[in-house]
């Protein structure tokens, strides 16, 4: 019993070893390059990178280029073809949520399936929006539902954030991607908060954090990623100091990334 479960951990670390190094492959002979009307695109529909400053944008469309040279997006459930636009909004998810780290490009997770709308697990036996499967290296959204996540910016919920934080505490957690995400201090000092805030969504006092993140651990990170991109200055003026760990835990912060609103 000893045996099998040896090599089949063996062939499950092999199998991903090569996907990765294809994968690595891909990105370095065939890099998928982001056109001017892909560019202007994301001017006009992910206001992240619109709102950068302009020394920041070169930077942001390299780490773009590199997130989408390394997945493939897959259609699911009925959606007929995976355009563009639907690469460029995820992929620049995936850029912004990881826009602190130059080269982190969350290679465990090397495949995004799309569905058009919300599916049913035949697992659990619900209709799911969105999920992260770390065992096969996956990204599942809803195509419906990651859309509306960006028809507000500024509500602190959005569907891509939350399913791509999930998949980045994953990998924090995963030795065998060549990654090092979170820096163990800061990700101690993040933990600190966790119980006190959690604490006040429960018992119902004020707080800026939604009812998902008295969930579970996983769901209050994912919860904190979204409201710290959407609602940055209200998160900053609710809790400075718990706002300043999730800036060192990210290693960047929106509001000075960003140029000042007019």
């Amino acid at each position: 019993m000893a045996a099998f479960f040896y090599y089949s951990m063996f062939g499950y670390l092999a199998t991903k070893a090569v996907i990765e190094l294809i994968n690595e492959a891909r990105w370095r002979l065939f890099p998928r390059k982001v056109s001017r009307d892909e560019i202007k695109f994301l001017e006009n529909h992910f206001k992240y990178y619109s709102r950068l400053k302009p020394q920041h944008k070169k930077e942001f469309i390299d780490k773009l280029e590199m997130i989408l040279s390394t997945k493939r997006l897959i259609a699911r459930g009925g959606l007929e073809e995976i355009t563009w636009e639907m690469e460029i909004l995820v992929g620049a998810t995936i850029a912004m949520v990881t826009f602190g780290w130059k080269r982190l490009k969350l290679a465990h997770f090397h495949t995004i399936l799309i569905y058009p709308n919300p599916y049913f697990s035949t697992i659990n036996k619900i209709y799911h929006r969105g999920e992260v499967n770390p065992k096969h290296g996956l990204i599942i959204l809803s195509w419906q539902s990651f859309v509306e996540g960006y028809a507000d910016f500024e509500d602190g919920i959005n569907l891509g954030i939350h399913e791509i934080a999930h998949a980045l505490k994953l990998a924090n957690q995963i030795d065998t991607d060549g990654e090092r995400e979170f820096d163990p201090k800061s990700f101690a000092e993040y933990k600190k908060w966790v119980p006190i805030e959690m604490e006040k969504v429960k018992a119902g006092e004020e707080t800026i954090f939604r009812e998902r993140a008295a969930f579970n651990e996983h769901e209050f990170f994912a919860v904190i990623i979204e409201t710290f991109f959407e609602k940055s200055q209200e998160f900053k003026t609710y809790n400075p100091e718990f706002y300043q760990t999730v800036v060192h835990l990210l290693r960047q912060d929106p509001l000075t990334l960003q140029k000042p609103i007019q």
